[in-house]
């Protein structure tokens, strides 16, 4: 993997809601083609780190480089036009799907290409085509979401997100609203996009497949990283106390 080409730099990266710090102190990087896992339990803050990322929440302190696109420095955010354009470089995947619920599964993934990225309804369509067929839905391009099983509706939310060619495709926890018949559908897809060297950032509750995925993991705790490294070593065998009380079901 070449180092050199950092997708996501993160330094130093706090947030607070009124006076409760939800994250502090947060530093990694992540390099093109790599997955980055992010594991813990709920409430340590992995999904903020996320929602600052994407511009869902504005940061308290630290900064965001995505891209070598400074979103944020000290704190102090770029632009709105820098931050429109870095926007673009990141897709985000709900645990939820966030799909609309009164737009085809075709419209669901076209909207945003037409109107963000101005490519015309054919050429939409077409991308919204293949990423159906590379995730099994060609079938249901005409359906709604209610049609849909959980595991359908989020394979249709990662097409979406995949449509607008991101360089970098975060989750949070995609399979926590799925029945665990339903997370290995997913999952799946996940690895496919990973053997494919798309670079991503996933945060997840699946410790095999944090561990089996990832080149890289991070075990957070009340809004701190409490240990990283090789996604093997920290899975199986942890070196710090809190990362081996919350292994401990899983290494049983």
């Amino acid at each position: 993997m070449n180092q050199s080409e950092e997708i996501i730099r993160v330094e130093n990266l706090s947030k607070s809601f009124g006076t409760t710090d939800v994250i502090t102190d947060i530093s990694f990087s992540v390099y093109r083609g790599e997955v980055l896992g992010i594991i813990g339990p709920s409430g340590s803050g992995k999904s903020t780190i996320l929602r600052c990322v994407t511009q869902l929440e504005s940061v308290s302190g630290g900064s965001v480089t995505i891209c070598g696109k400074q979103l944020v420095k000290d704190g102090v955010y770029a632009d709105r036009k820098a931050q429109r354009d870095i926007a673009l470089k990141v897709g985000l995947v709900f645990q939820n799907f966030n799909l609309f619920p009164h737009y085809s599964v075709l419209k669901n993934i076209t909207d945003a290409q037409i109107h963000v990225l101005g490519r015309s309804k054919d050429e939409a369509e077409h991308t919204a085509m293949q990423l159906l067929t590379r995730v099994g839905l060609s079938a249901k391009a005409a359906n709604y979401p209610c049609e849909l099983s959980g595991g359908q509706q989020q394979r249709v939310s990662i097409a979406r997100a995949l449509a607008l060619k991101p360089e970098v495709l975060l989750f949070d926890e995609p399979t926590s609203a799925l029945d665990p018949e339903l997370t290995g559908e997913i999952l799946a897809v996940i690895k496919d996009l990973a053997e494919e060297r798309m670079t991503m950032v996933v945060v997840t509750h699946e410790m095999a497949f944090a561990r089996d995925t990832s080149n890289h993991i991070i075990f957070m705790d009340g809004g701190v990283i409490v240990e990283e490294g090789d996604p093997q070593e920290v899975i199986s065998n942890p070196r710090q106390a809190r990362t081996k009380a919350f292994l401990a079901r899983f290494n049983a």
